[in-house]
């Protein structure tokens, strides 16, 4: 073994499925499953690393075979500690699929790997390896405003929500028509008052001309923040809808390189950053895309996998919510702690994910 130096003895990947914890819904699909595959590296030092990343039911097993195929070949005896080498040398084998989804989400089970190990190495948590700006970040809930449900549950929900603190709703729109919409958002914000963040996503679902539409009838309401409401390759609608309106764009979720992300900042077309880990290709972009965001004066809402975002969000002075949709608790033996309304990132060694190795053996389907 070279002094200093962490080879790659061996890397593993693996596919387990993990059912939803409630019936999700929105505007363009339902999510019943997680496909999470997972990436185990072991070095020439002892130490053990491992990441992940996830599809909501569709592609996992092709992340995977790339992962098999190509990539996780190309880790043997590769210096764990290189991370930027490691991302980039495999970010140039793979230039015939990238940038896309299948192989960003490849990529992040790797990255987020290697930055466990880095973390574990440093004996620190990830929050502060990755920067270490405040451990507290406000949390947000998702989980209670699926499309799905009533204008009664979502109620219940928002109530709930503001009881324990937490700092915010998300309610899902794209119903048929916009009076639907407005009316559940109307019915939720009576319920929580003016001083509660209340925030609404499209999916995608909408044209430019229905979202400038429907982001005035909802103007009223004073949203946080308009999320996904154009596809999000539509960087121009997205522009001129910012424009239109007084209410924050927020995109991110979709988007699978820093450069889509320098498009939309460019080009005034979000206000809120919600870039996905898993999605990006890992930590490494992540951090780069929070950074860029910062450079714009933009705030950075990651979407989905709580149990992770906590500390990236945690890590950077731009870091606003973290989004509570629970999904990993089946497959591991603690959960996200949360005081006072505020998701708190975790200070053990590595991710910080106390996985459940057994359960995730029994979920296991390649």
């Amino acid at each position: 073994m070279r002094a200093g130096v962490s080879v790659v003895r061996t890397a593993e990947a693996f596919l387990v499925n993990v059912a939803v914890e409630r019936v999700r819904t929105d505007a363009v699909q339902a999510f019943r499953t997680q496909e999470t595959i997972f990436v185990e590296l072991r070095t020439d030092d002892g130490a053990t690393g491992l990441g992940y990343s996830y599809t909501i039911g569709t592609g996992g097993t092709a992340v995977l075979a790339l992962l098999r195929d190509h990539l996780l070949p190309q880790l043997a005896g590769a210096d764990s500690r290189r991370i930027e080498a490691v991302w980039h040398q495999l970010f140039a084998s793979t230039r015939a699929t990238t940038v896309g989804a299948i192989t960003s989400l490849a990529l992040a089970a790797i990255d987020t790997a290697l930055w466990d190990l880095r973390c574990l190495r440093a004996g620190e948590p990830l929050w502060r390896v990755a920067g270490g700006f405040d451990p507290h970040v406000p949390m947000y809930d998702t989980e209670g405003g699926w499309l799905q449900l009533s204008t009664e549950e979502l109620v219940v929900g928002a109530k709930a929500a503001a009881a324990a603190g937490w700092q915010g709703v998300k309610v899902k729109v794209g119903k048929p028509t916009a009076a639907e919409d407005l009316e559940r958002l109307r019915a939720v914000r009576d319920a929580v008052g003016p001083r509660f963040a209340l925030m609404a996503d499209a999916n995608q679902s909408l044209t430019c001309a229905e979202a400038i539409r429907r982001a005035e009838l909802f103007a009223p309401v004073d949203l946080s923040w308009l999320e996904e409401p154009l596809p999000a390759d539509d960087v121009a609608g997205h522009a001129r809808l910012a424009r239109t309106t007084g209410i924050p764009v927020a995109v991110g979720e979709s988007l699978y390189s820093v450069g889509q992300f320098r498009e939309y900042l460019a080009r005034e077309a979000a206000s809120v950053v919600q870039v996905d880990v898993a999605r990006v290709g890992g930590i490494t972009p992540w951090l780069k895309v929070a950074h860029l965001a910062e450079a714009f004066g933009v705030e950075v809402c990651p979407h989905f996998l709580m149990e992770l975002h906590v500390s990236l969000a945690a890590a950077i002075p731009n870091g606003r919510f973290v989004e509570h949709i629970p999904q990993l608790r089946a497959i591991t033996t603690t959960e996200m702690s949360v005081v006072d309304g505020h998701a708190v990132a975790p200070e053990t060694p590595g991710l910080g994910i106390a996985w459940d190795r057994d359960a995730m053996d029994d979920r296991r389907v390649a």
